[in-house]
Order: C-alpha cells, then sequence, then structure tokens
C-alpha cells in the first residue's frame, strides 16, 4: 500500500524511497516481527483458552514428548500468518499480480491446515482432514495459482523448467507445467509440514529458505542483476521479497514463543502455509529445482517419511527407527537441542550450495 507513495516523488523527493523493493523490504520485516510481538502473547493465551488439552501428543514417540509438550496449544502459524498479511498488504505493490497469487496459495493452504488442526484439537487425535481430500484441494488451489503465474509470464518462460548450474537451457513442458508446478507447491507445503516436529526445528530452515529466495526473486526481478547472472529475467517477481522479508520478521517473532520449551507449536496452519509459499516463489522464479537444493531438509524429512512406509508395506521392517527422520536420530540418543540446532546448520548449508547455481553457470 505505501508503494504508492512514490507516486508523489515528484512533490516530495524524499518518498521516491518506497520506489525500492529493499527498503520496503526491510519494512515488511520489522511491521511483521512487531506485530507478531505485540499480539503474540494474546494470540497464545485465546489459543490456549480455546484448545483446553492442546496438540495431541503421539504416544508412539519419544516419551519425553509425553511430558514436555503435553497440553501445548498449537495453531501458532496463525500469528505468522496475520503478521504476513498485515506487512504485505502495508509494504507490498499491490498491483502486482505475483503478490496476489502467492498470497492467495498461501492463505489457502493455511486454512486447510487451520481446519486440519481443529480437528486435531477437538477430536485430540492424529487423524484429522483425510489426507486424499486434503491434497486434492492443495492440488486444486495450486494449479490454478501455476495457471495464473504462467500467464503473466514471459512467453518463452510460461511453461519452461530451468536447470540449475546450466545457462540458457530451459525445458518446455507444455501443458504439464501446471500440473508440475502444481506438485512442487504440494510438495513444498507438505514437506515442510512434515518437518515440523520438534521446538523451532521447521520455522528457522523456513526463514533461511524464504531469505535465500527473497534474494533470487530480488536478481530475477531486475533485468540488469538476470543478464549479468545468465538467469532467467522475470519481470515482476521481485516484488516477492517484500513477501520474503514479512515472513522473515513473522517468523523471528514466533521463534521467540516457539523456542524450548515451546509456548505455541506452528501446526498444520503455519506449516502448510509457509511451505506452500515457498513453492509458489519459487515456481513464480523459475527455481523449483533450485528449492529443492535449498529446502533439501524439508525434502529429506517428507523421503524418510515415504521410505519408511514403502519399506514398511513391501518387506515389514522399517528404515529408520522412526519417521520423520529427526525422530530417528532423537530414538538413537540425541537431545531434542542437538537435533534441533544441527538441522538448522544443515539448512544453511544447503541454502548457500543453492544460491551458489545463481552464479555457477
Amino acid at each position: 500500500m505505501l508503494a504508492f507513495l512514490a507516486e508523489f516523488s515528484g512533490s516530495l523527493p524524499f518518498l521516491n524511497v518506497f520506489r525500492y523493493i529493499t527498503f520496503r523490504t526491510g519494512g515488511a520485516v520489522i511491521t511483521a516481527l512487531l506485530f507478531v510481538f505485540m499480539f503474540g502473547p494474546s494470540i497464545i493465551d485465546w489459543l490456549r483458552s480455546m484448545q483446553g488439552k492442546g496438540q495431541p501428543i503421539r504416544e508412539d514417540g519419544p516419551q519425553t514428548h509425553l511430558l514436555s509438550k503435553k497440553g501445548t496449544p498449537t495453531m501458532g502459524g496463525l500469528m505468522i500468518l496475520l503478521g504476513l498479511v498485515v506487512a504485505t498488504l502495508l509494504w507490498g505493490n499491490l498491483r502486482n499480480v505475483y503478490v496476489w497469487v502467492v498470497l492467495a496459495v498461501t492463505l489457502g493452504f493455511g486454512l486447510v491446515g487451520f481446519y486440519d488442526d481443529v480437528l486435531k484439537v477437538t477430536k485430540q487425535s492424529h487423524n484429522g482432514f483425510s489426507g486424499r481430500s486434503r491434497l486434492a484441494i492443495e492440488f486444486v488451489l495450486a494449479t490454478f495459482a501455476v495457471i495464473i503465474m504462467s500467464a503473466v509470464s514471459p512467453v518463452h518462460l510460461q511453461h519452461g523448467l530451468a536447470l540449475p548450474f546450466l545457462k540458457e537451457v530451459l525445458i518446455n513442458l507444455g501443458w504439464f507445467f501446471p500440473i508440475f508446478g502444481a506438485f512442487v507447491i504440494v510438495g513444498a507445503g507438505n514437506a515442510v509440514n512434515l518437518t515440523d516436529g520438534l521446538d523451532g526445528l521447521a520455522i528457522v530452515p523456513v526463514m533461511v529458505a524464504t531469505m535465500s529466495f527473497a534474494l533470487i526473486a530480488y536478481l530475477a526481478g531486475n533485468a540488469v542483476f538476470a543478464d549479468y547472472l545468465q538467469i532467467n529475467f522475470t519481470p515482476g517477481t521481485g516484488e516477492l521479497a517484500v513477501m520474503c522479508g514479512a515472513i522473515l520478521g513473522a517468523g523471528l517473532g514466533f521463534l521467540w514463543f516457539n523456542a524450548p520449551p515451546a509456548q505455541i507449536f506452528m501446526g498444520d496452519t503455519g506449516s502448510l502455509a509457509l511451505g506452500g509459499l515457498l513453492g509458489s516463489i519459487a515456481v513464480a522464479t523459475k527455481h523449483e529445482i533450485v528449492l529443492a537444493i535449498i529446502g533439501g531438509l524439508f525434502v529429506l524429512e517428507a523421503a524418510s517419511v515415504i521410505i519408511q512406509v514403502v519399506s514398511f508395506k513391501l518387506t515389514g521392517k522399517r528404515v529408520f527407527k522412526m519417521a520423520p527422520i529427526h525422530h530417528h536420530f532423537e530414538q538413537l540418543g540425541w537431545t531434542e537441542p542437538q537435533v534441533v540446532i544441527r538441522f538448522w546448520i544443515i539448512a544453511v548449508v544447503l541454502a548457500l550450495v543453492g544460491l551458489s547455481t545463481l552464479k555457477l553457470r
């Protein structure tokens, strides 16, 4: 909203600062952070009063969780999403189609996750929303989003898949691209959802990945930088950096309350939404494969669940002591802080590797 003030810079030159994405991204970080700090305690109190027993804890999981996490409220993703919406509406360019599409996917996935959390809390069971129904809704939302983003992209990029480390290589997927793009978005959403199992485990890797894509969006949306780095120039995607900044600010605020011992859990409300946001930005900027590198930790978590399920169904044996893989390491004797901090380190390293693809072409 404040971006329109730049139109009056002819009369008031100091308003020209609102043209700069970097300035507005910084404003979004601070706004979202302050919003969560100010309203976070009230949101936690409200959720605690509404939920009573809080999020149900897995009885087959680490026994320490039954003692340390019992009664903790969930749906903390609400404070992140509210911070995102407020900061985006205040600092984003609301004439930008990408902003509205990514925001719609994020809130749509958040709504699906919210309904799932409500069912789990109400039933005090892990059996929430039907898995097939949930995935079907997510795929419909994601497919429409990909179609719209493709329509506003340059013609030569509309159905193209870029390969990292290779310049001027664009695979035309044709009609299959909306399906592929939807798979990226839905896969990202559910991968982040699976990662959210320990205090602070998901939110920091999400912030690392989000800030990596803030840089990618800014560079890909700038013709000069895109030409220099030999990446695909995608006009308008630079504005997504503002949304990424909002996630950083809201994520930092949430981490304040989610740090061990957590006062609030993110829940499916937050994890599905944040994963959907990352997937949508990756599709918009034509960096879908780079997302698999930067978000490699999420891929590892999702892969561990798939491997565990397939192995047990085919052989009756489990590959891991428990899936997702962060619980496997807990069962091996790692403490929760050890798992969380070591996974944070992995997330940072993978982000650096992913960002290196911008220049190594």
